[in-house]
């Protein structure tokens, strides 16, 4: 197979890929080439939403990564799902639309330098690709909701096709423990109960690979390598002696091939993916490269640091004469109504995001701002991948928004198809194991109103009997699990910043010719979920990169 060469490499056709495959090819002169490792998206169970449940840890759509034992999880290790497909993350992940908090984004502003990264500046990013259910023809937008939300652009998003009465109860279980209801989420101040919206189109899962690929793919200048692994950067000298990036090594077809590029390779591989590339092609903390004898090309420290993620801490509630799916599914009966449900409506339970109910609020009076998330399921189950519970009941998640620990992303071996060691550090502070603590006491304060109250809830996990601080804390490490939103591992910031590894519009530093462009340039963890986040990244970058900035 012979070289060949492109203006722009995009490395990752996920969330970001796609988006930035679709912009930079929109102009015909510019000559793009998106390289994915996974599959085509054409897996039946990534466009049903409750599909999901067959796609994480499935080698055919999930790389499969594994987290180191864990000393805050009390030495668990957890599945650590990464997409590996077209679409990538949006098309194994819960589907769920949230921006964060307009706080966020202006401590990114303030930690680059930037502007750009205020949320007054990113709020036109999130509405460029945004269509908004609401603005809909005969859609119930009220006039703020038109000053916040976008439509007609590529990134659906809808109501969900259901709802339960329990999880209706315990959103007013949350109003009389003191949440505010709330319309949207998406205005810069999350506070608030209601149903997450999500991105689905009728009932079906709507992925990046739908909504930027699937009319850029036609395009004569746009190609797509799927099913093709890169195994590191080209990378040369100049006569200033800085590195460039020539291009990227690919394994296509059992042979490899280097793609050449005359502009630019963007990194949007994922806080995962991205990270292990950098230090396999000799951009990295020295001392790691040198353990596994690969030339430093730049001695970058932050590459692979500063990992971030949000874990969810699962509180189950057996409820008395409430309708759950724990009852509904476990028959063929009821199984057998489910599918036919979703065959002729494209509604109930195989319609379901992973999570339907959302709260946002505060872990303790100490904090001002929302600190905690809820997603809140009309079911529960002893562990993912498990058989639900056969006695009706309830699950509320809760996650500290803005964790304090970090954690680590490092390479095994010179080997790229050997997954990193992947450290995220849960809990390793006092500062998020009191969180953790305080937000289980939170829970425990809504199921006990009068609203949810009703249903006798019994506390199957963690347990009433723990109380103490160091009670909580400890089984908060025991029943915690990834709500996969790893961000930061190669964290963008200002050039005084040793541990910067980009620079504030998210070129590489020390490298021409090479950008990040995923959740691993966030300095911090947004306020809520990661993946449309990383879209307003993603188009933000796209017109930079088209602007030569």
């Amino acid at each position: 197979m012979a070289d060949q060469e492109f203006d722009y490499i995009v490395v990752g056709a996920g969330t970001a890929g796609c988006l930035l495959a679709n912009r930079l090819s929109a102009d015909p002169a510019n000559r793009v080439l998106l390289i994915e490792a996974g599959g085509r998206d054409n897996y039946h169970w990534i466009h049903i939403p409750v599909g999901y449940l067959y796609c994480i840890d499935n080698p055919r759509t999930d790389w499969r990564f594994r987290t180191e034992p864990d000393p805050g999880l009390n030495g668990r290790s957890l599945i650590y799902p990464r997409g590996k497909t077209l679409g990538g993350c949006s098309s194994i992940n819960g589907m769920l639309y949230i921006r964060g908090q307009a706080r966020d984004y202006d401590g990114w502003a303030e930690f680059t330098g930037e502007s750009a990264w205020r949320w007054e500046n990113c709020l036109a990013d999130f509405m460029k690709h945004e269509d908004h259910h609401r603005l809909d023809a005969g859609g119930d937008a009220d006039a703020a909701h038109r000053d916040f939300h976008g439509h007609g652009g590529e990134w659906r998003v809808e109501k969900q096709r259901l709802s339960w009465q329990v999880l209706d109860d315990f959103a007013t279980a949350a109003v009389e423990a003191g949440i505010p209801r709330t319309r949207d989420f998406n205005r810069g101040d999350n506070e608030g109960v209601d149903y997450f919206e999500v991105n689905q189109r009728k009932g079906w899962r709507w992925n990046t690979s739908k909504a930027f690929l699937r009319g850029a793919e036609t395009r004569g200048n746009l190609t797509l390598w799927h099913s093709s692994q890169v195994l590191g950067l080209e990378l040369q000298r100049g006569e200033s002696g800085e590195p460039r990036c020539t291009g990227v090594r690919v394994e296509r077809g059992g042979a490899e091939v280097v793609a050449r590029v005359a502009r630019e390779v963007i990194l949007a591989a994922g806080a995962i993916g991205s990270p292990q590339l950098l230090q396999l092609s000799g951009i990295g903390p020295a001392a790691l490269l040198a353990e596994h004898d690969i030339p430093v090309v730049v001695d970058l420290p932050g590459v692979g640091e500063n990992l971030q993620d949000h874990l969810q801490i699962r509180s189950v509630y057996r409820v008395t004469g409430a309708k759950t799916l724990n009852t509904m599914a476990n028959s063929l009966v009821g199984k057998a109504k489910i599918g036919l449900e979703y065959v002729l409506k494209r509604t109930g339970p195989m319609s379901m995001a992973p999570s339907q109910l959302c709260a946002f609020t505060h872990s303790s009076e100490a904090y001002e701002h929302p600190n905690i998330e809820y997603h809140v399921q009309p079911l529960s189950l002893p562990a993912f991948g498990q058989p639900l519970h056969d006695f009706p009941a309830i699950t509320a998640s809760v996650c500290n928004l803005n964790p304090t620990s970090r954690g680590t992303v490092r390479i095994t071996s010179r080997d790229p198809r050997q997954a990193p060691a992947i450290a995220p550090n849960y809990l390793s502070t006092p500062e998020d194991r009191k969180v953790a603590a305080d937000s289980l006491r939170v829970t425990r304060r809504i199921a006990a109103q009068p609203a949810f109250a009703k249903y006798q809830p019994e506390e199957v996990k963690p347990g009433v009997e723990f109380q103490s601080d160091e009670d909580l804390a400890r089984l908060a490490g025991d029943i915690g699990t990834t709500i996969f939103h790893p961000v930061g591992t190669t964290r963008m910031g200002r050039d005084d910043d040793p541990m910067a590894v980009v620079d504030p519009h998210l070129r590489v530093r020390g490298v021409a010719g090479l950008r990040v462009v995923d959740a691993g340039v966030m300095p911090t963890l947004t306020s809520g979920n990661t993946n449309s986040p990383t879209l307003m990244i993603a188009e933000k970058a796209a017109a930079w990169i088209l602007a030569g900035e």
